[in-house]
């Protein structure tokens, strides 16, 4: 995730509302594809590996859980995250 600033040339130049927004978004959709994928391989895994997903799962929910909190406390509606995945701007 960025951190509000885009590079333009030599300077930086601070993003708008709606660049953080879909860059929020996105992070919210990744994070999520993260931990779908972390689940299906900890199904998988044999022997020290089932330590290594079970602790990838607990790290992707917790960054899960505060990318939505955040998106919430922005007033992101779950309908932004909808409409993103039906635009094709869906990204794994």
């Amino acid at each position: 995730m960025d951190y509000g600033y885009i590079k333009e040339g030599k300077e930086l130049k601070e993003k708008n509302q709606k660049e953080k927004e879909i860059e929020l978004l996105l992070s919210i959709i990744n994070a999520k594809n993260d931990l779908e994928n972390a689940n299906r391989n900890y199904e998988y895994a044999e022997g020290n590996l089932i330590d290594y997903y079970l602790y990838e799962i607990k790290a992707n929910q917790s960054k899960l859980d505060y990318l939505i909190k955040t998106a919430k406390e922005n007033g992101i509606q779950g309908d932004s995250v909808k409409s993103l995945m039906f635009k094709g701007k869906r990204v794994v």
